[in-house]
């Protein structure tokens, strides 16, 4: 074995090792799954420090399936996602903020949005875009070390055009990942488009009935969550997506106190 191999196998020793130090607690942290399209990935623009700060008693999950201290932006370690310089500030970071606050309990995220995504290329069985095994298969790498408490969904943008369709195929979805993770009352929460977006109006509508076709679901509002740049670009501000976070914060409590989970 050459001097490079016997570095880069040491080295492959050294993070395995890590791994299994930080991961050695199971059922140490609540997990949430994080999905979507390009606002869950983030595009709120991210200030330097963020990607110094870490979120106080949150964890995301890394490239080798392992907690690490959360700090922005949180879908870097997306095995679908864009550019790197792309993934900014999302709702998951207030998210998370605020969640770990009232959870008594380390947190843990998963991260996996795909900017751009619609939701035909979610579904199960679609094979040329693979979305919904890698979410399953990063869900599965979370659940060693705690329960999966909720699924964090926002997408929609590139769905909003099929507003009258759009729950029947996302109950679909719901309910091939809440079979492929073991779980059928795993909260389910989904978040508004921009109120500005090409039909809005109709596609949050539709998207606020999802707790009459979905069971444990929820929806949030994005009222009040101002856009990145203008009404051309479906982005929430970085204000807009905190806000976005924090709502999602208090629907998953709700979920969990209303259904006891």
């Amino acid at each position: 074995m050459n001097v490079t191999k016997k570095v880069l196998s040491a080295v492959s020793v050294f993070v395995l090792a890590l791994c299994q130090i930080s991961c050695s607690g199971q059922n140490e942290y609540d997990v949430y799954l994080l999905l979507g399209q390009s606002n869950m990935a983030g595009r709120g623009t991210m200030l330097p420090e963020d990607t110094l700060n870490v979120i106080d008693g949150v964890w995301l999950l890394d490239a080798d399936g392992c907690p690490e201290p959360a700090k922005a932006p949180l879908n870097k370690w997306s095995t679908i996602r864009k550019d790197l310089k792309m993934q900014q500030i999302g709702p998951g970071n207030s998210f998370a903020e605020n969640i770990a606050k009232v959870a008594g309990r380390k947190v843990l995220l998963a991260v996996n949005a795909r900017g751009g995504s619609a939701l035909e290329e979610w579904m199960p069985g679609n094979e040329e875009y693979g979305y919904f095994d890698e979410a399953v298969s990063r869900a599965r790498q979370a659940m060693k070390y705690g329960d999966i408490k909720a699924v964090l969904w926002h997408q929609g943008e590139s769905n909003s055009g099929r507003a009258e369709t759009y729950l029947d195929s996302l109950a679909v979805f719901v309910s091939a990942l809440r079979n492929a993770l073991g779980d059928d009352t795993l909260p389910f929460i989904a978040g508004e488009v921009g109120s500005w977006t090409y039909n809005a109006d109709a596609f949050n509508a539709e998207l606020s009935r999802i707790a009459e076709v979905i069971p444990y679901s929820g929806c949030v509002t994005s009222e009040g969550c101002s856009m990145l740049k203008d009404e051309s670009d479906p982005h929430f501000s970085r204000d807009g997506q905190i806000l976005l976070g924090r709502r999602y914060a208090e629907k998953v409590l709700e979920i969990e106190k209303e259904n006891d989970l």
